[in-house]
């Protein structure tokens, strides 16, 4: 992973700029939250070409011998040597295409890591969700830095400690981006619930390195 030495400080700039950033230090993990990473005009311009031209696809899994869909269209992009297996699928990336290298680009610097790769969900409504799971299958490494950024409509972002229960609530704005790291991902669980209310559809990027 490409380590950036200067990462301290990045972050601490960006906390100046920015007064809604703020680091968070838990149990086992630590993440970044900053709420108005993007311009509201960005922001709208990349819902709007990552609804358009990404490869949107509706995945599957086996479950107790049926076929069940995700509840939500999924899309792997990155070095294209670099697949990703989870829930008993394995994805082969798209190559980048021009938005995403751009928002890949602008997040770097605060992750303090170079990406290879990023997993996109599109929600479509409130019915569209993911359920609790951690980012830790072994082709990300010890302690993986991730960054989630999003587009579209607020989401709930949970955490729960797997260990003690523990649970934090994070509303994921458009523009937004969260940046996990330490040690979150082995011990924290994380969702994005279902939601009753009328609602349109959010974009989501994690920004990840396969080892």
């Amino acid at each position: 992973m490409a380590q950036l030495d200067i990462f301290s400080n990045i972050v601490t700039s960006n906390f100046q700029q920015n007064s809604r950033s703020s680091l968070v230090v838990v149990d086992n993990g630590e993440y970044i939250y900053m709420s108005k990473f993007f311009s509201k005009s960005d922001s709208d311009r990349f819902f709007k070409k990552l609804r358009e031209n990404v490869l949107w696809k509706q995945e599957s899994m086996n479950m107790y011998g049926k076929k069940i869909n995700f509840p939500r269209l999924t899309a792997w992009y990155g070095d294209n040597d670099k697949p990703y297996s989870f829930s008993g699928i394995t994805l082969r990336p798209h190559p980048w295409n021009n938005e995403i290298l751009e928002i890949k680009h602008k997040i770097e610097p605060d992750a303090g890591v170079t990406f290879n790769s990023v997993l996109m969900n599109l929600y479509r409504n409130g019915n569209d969700s993911i359920s609790w799971h951690t980012d830790a299958e072994p082709e990300l490494g010890i302690n993986p830095i991730i960054a989630s950024v999003n587009f579209g409509e607020t989401r709930k972002f949970q955490l729960k400690h797997i260990k003690t229960g523990e649970k934090r609530e994070i509303e994921l704005e458009h523009g937004s981006v969260l940046i996990m790291k330490g040690e979150l991902q082995h011990f924290w669980q994380h969702q994005v619930p279902k939601t009753n209310k009328i609602i349109g559809e959010r974009i989501n990027l994690t920004f990840r390195v396969i080892k």
